[in-house]
């Protein structure tokens, strides 16, 4: 006999996670399940019926929260997506010291995050490379996700007086969702110490004003 597949964000302590916590009405029931299921088993291998079975709820009240499977599957990226930057830009703002230190901080909170037996990788871009022959909305819900990012280290740079703020916080970016790609596949939370390097020894190089 197979051996079960380990299943992901089903932690109640995962402060990171919309699924990971207690759905306060029938609308975070349905969401909360469904993201459970589309974080182990994908957005399109995951039926209405499946999603309906876990939560415990009629198809009428699913129905009733949600026009179509798109408009819950955009749901859950908003909940999750304000959770995890809630948990993220949070835990930011609590470190101390200039530009540098705090951009660097970024990458040991992704270790931290890398490490929780929950960590499924990123929804958006697990949504964006499943739906990759075309959806707008999950491609729209995926860019304002990745702008909160940008907007926050183009915040840094421009205290930095880099030359190039855009640039400088591309760069942070690329190496941000390589190493979250990279230990969603090796199942290695050190990826984002590797990713710490590379930023470190960038920061020390970029051209200033």
């Amino acid at each position: 006999m197979e051996d079960a597949p380990q299943e992901f964000c089903s932690l109640q302590t995962s402060d990171w996670s919309f699924a990971a916590k207690e759905p306060q009405n029938a609308r975070d029931k349905i969401m909360t399940a469904a993201s459970h299921l589309f974080c182990n088993h994908g957005f399109s291998a995951t039926g209405i019926d499946k999603i309906l079975t876990r939560a415990g709820t009629a198809k009428a009240t699913l129905y009733h929260h949600f026009a179509s499977k798109e408009e819950l599957i955009a749901a859950v990226l908003e909940a999750e997506g304000e959770t995890w930057r809630n948990w993220f830009f949070g835990r930011l703002a609590e470190v101390k010291g200039p530009a540098p230190e705090r951009i660097l901080a970024v990458f040991d909170l992704l270790e931290e995050w890398f490490s929780d037996p929950g960590f499924y990788g990123c929804p958006f871009i697990n949504a964006v490379a499943e739906f990759d022959t075309g959806n707008e909305a999950v491609r729209q819900a995926a860019d304002v996700h990745k702008q909160h990012l940008l907007t926050w280290l183009k915040a840094q740079a421009m205290e930095m007086k880099a030359k190039d703020v855009t640039e400088t916080a591309r760069a942070i970016a690329v190496l941000f969702d390589g190493a979250i790609v990279a230990a969603q596949h090796g199942r290695d939370p050190s990826f984002a110490r590797t990713a710490r390097v590379i930023a470190e020894g960038y920061l020390s190089q970029i051209e200033v004003r």
